[in-house]
């Protein structure tokens, strides 16, 4: 057997598949002398640009050394005064409902004296745990990492943890359309896929405005895992660049934003809610405002932690704010102009566990999307180099040889899984703050106290220190 070391990226499969457990996988020490100012990683970065004079491109979520505030935030716990539920003995609510809200509801009654609604409801998605799995597109992701997901979100319905799962911007494969009830699209700036069939069998249509991995810039599938299968998805020629703008072409403000998002709602009915998906960024407070004065049901903020396919890694690494802060500051100024009720919040990028998830709904969101989380849970080891298309574990390759290490059955029971294993701590966590509805959790951030964090960080945050 030869090897060959400059073809190792990290992925640990040959570790993990040895069956008599001899490789172990080590980092090499020795490589640069010891500099606290010019670290590896930035020599190999500029070594590379000197040599090859292009963008270095990488995966997955930004894992630079940036303050992890999920982690600097604890929760409060019932005693003596106000008691704990029990969530084994009492009936706990995990159930979102993701769409607009009347501000008031009127009722009525009818010739036999029972109540009937009188205010028309606006379209909601219904989710039974308020886990999302996050837009990824057929081409950065296989089919069968998609016929795991749609599964997993079908196969949680059936079991009462009904979800959904996003296909991304790569439009949907047609063997996929009997899972259109738990179905997310998303209408981008490339269009792929876009058409009025995939908009009707959806459950919910997005449009996507930025992304947290690589906020301001657009998305590029190489065409080299573009096959017959994208082709037809996407609607491209096989072997072509799909490449995804910078910008919406049609969208230059809130008013062409609002444009576009009724003539979704008229393509469909004005049966299914829209939400708008946009990167945290300095200002994101006031631009979700706008968003929600244009007719979005659902904003989609997606941190800096987020991960993509593909992106340049200078992008990646040093740009966007953190999820904690922009979901804070977006529910404060929604509830400060009084407009909360119009829209639902997903916070997205860089959600890690069950913990992250409801800290997430007392910072202000309704629901969150795990994207990084999903693919781990089927075998992801976060080696970053999902752009390159040969993804060890199967999952971000188009090759079929390599697509076959990843079992779509396999996968779908491994992410019902991790459904239902949050759900069953989410629910321990809501009964020790003696909450039995997550919905009773949302905003609500005086459950939450800070330790570790300046007085500005907690300010924006909106949460007290630990002992006050």
């Amino acid at each position: 057997m030869v090897t060959k070391d400059t073809n190792c990226v990290g992925c640990r499969r040959c570790e993990a598949i040895c069956p008599t457990g001899a490789i172990r996988i080590r980092r090499y020490q020795g490589e640069f002398k010891e500099n606290a100012y010019w670290t590896p990683r930035d020599l190999k970065d500029l070594y590379k640009h000197a040599e090859q004079g292009g963008v270095i491109l990488t995966g997955g979520g930004n894992d630079r050394p940036y303050p992890i505030y999920w982690d600097h935030i604890l929760m409060d716990a019932c005693q003596v005064t106000n008691p704990s539920i029990d969530p084994l003995r009492e009936p706990m609510e995990l159930r979102t409902y993701l769409g607009r809200k009347p501000d008031r509801v009127g009722v009525e009654y009818n010739d036999k004296g029972e109540p009937e609604l009188k205010t028309k409801i606006a379209p909601n998605l219904v989710a039974e745990v308020p886990v999302i799995f996050a837009p990824m597109s057929h081409g950065a992701l296989n089919l069968n990492m998609h016929r795991a997901e749609a599964a997993a979100a079908e196969a949680a319905a059936a079991k009462a943890m009904g979800t959904y799962w996003n296909a991304g911007e790569g439009g949907l494969h047609r063997e996929l359309y009997p899972y259109g009830d738990h179905t997310i699209v998303q209408v981008a700036s490339g269009r792929f896929g876009v058409h009025a069939e995939y908009l009707q069998v959806s459950a919910a249509m997005e449009i996507k405005i930025g992304q947290g991995a690589k906020p301001g810039i657009g998305g590029h599938l190489p065409g080299g895992k573009v096959d017959e299968e994208i082709s037809k998805t996407r609607m491209i020629p096989v072997g072509s660049d799909a490449l995804s703008p910078a910008p919406n072409h049609d969208v230059y403000s809130i008013e062409d934003l609002r444009q576009l998002i009724y003539a979704l709602k008229e393509a469909t009915n004005y049966e299914k809610p829209v939400s708008v998906k946009i990167a945290a960024v300095h200002n994101v407070a006031a631009i979700a405002s706008g968003i929600a004065r244009a007719g979005a049901d659902i904003i989609v903020l997606d941190g800096f932690r987020g991960g993509t396919g593909a992106s340049p890694a200078i992008v990646r690494d040093n740009v966007g704010i953190p999820i904690e802060m922009a979901l804070a500051a977006v529910d404060q100024r929604l509830r400060d102009e009084g407009i909360r009720d119009w829209v639902s919040i997903i916070a997205a990028g860089g959600i890690r566990n069950s913990g992250d998830v409801i800290k997430a709904v007392a910072l202000g969101a309704d629901a969150v999307y795990i994207g990084t989380a999903a693919l781990l849970a089927v075998g992801c080891t976060l080696c970053h180099k999902c752009y390159t298309g040969k993804c060890a574990w199967g999952i971000t390759t188009n090759d079929p040889y390599i697509a076959k290490r990843l079992n779509p059955e396999i996968a779908a029971e491994r992410l019902t899984n991790l459904l239902k294993a949050w759900a069953h701590e989410m629910k321990e966590m809501l009964g020790l703050m003696g909450i039995n509805a997550i919905e009773s959790l949302g905003g609500n951030r005086l459950r939450l106290k800070a330790v570790g964090l300046t007085k500005e960080e907690m300010d924006i945050l909106g949460i007290l220190p630990a002992g006050a």
